[in-house]
């Protein structure tokens, strides 16, 4: 099975599936109340890859135990240059059971928020069906 850095940066968004735990929490940078469970955690992520252009990871960190991993990535959204983290722990299975995502600049957080925003009904209804 590939990490999940090899998944996102390969499309493989079935084996991101696979690694999130069921009861997994999502933690948006522009959103205030966090999502709890794998569908809408995984319909989020599926919608960020259709809003991300050019992403990129650029750094990588994990605590000596494994259960927390860090992921820095640059991103354009309307073409506003961002930079954030994924911040990743891992459960004793081995799945995400918590995957925070912070963003900067303001001007590229509000980019993204927006985007999403205009993606959101499509995002709850992907959950619904467990897509």
């Amino acid at each position: 099975m590939p990490t999940f850095r090899e998944a996102i940066e390969t499309g493989d968004l079935a084996a991101v599936d696979a690694m999130l735990a069921d009861e997994v929490v999502f933690r948006s940078p522009v959103a205030f109340k966090p999502y709890a469970g794998k569908a809408i955690t995984s319909a989020i992520l599926r919608a960020v890859v259709e809003v991300f252009e050019d992403f990129r990871y650029v750094r990588e960190i994990r605590d000596d135990g494994g259960a927390d991993h860090a992921l820095v990535f640059e991103a354009k959204v309307d073409g506003l240059q961002l930079t954030g983290c994924d911040f990743l722990h891992y459960d004793a299975a081995g799945k995400i059971d918590d995957f925070m995502v912070m963003v900067r600049p303001l001007k590229g957080a509000q980019a993204l928020a927006d985007r999403m925003g205009e993606r959101f009904d499509a995002i709850k209804a992907a959950a619904a069906r467990g897509k």
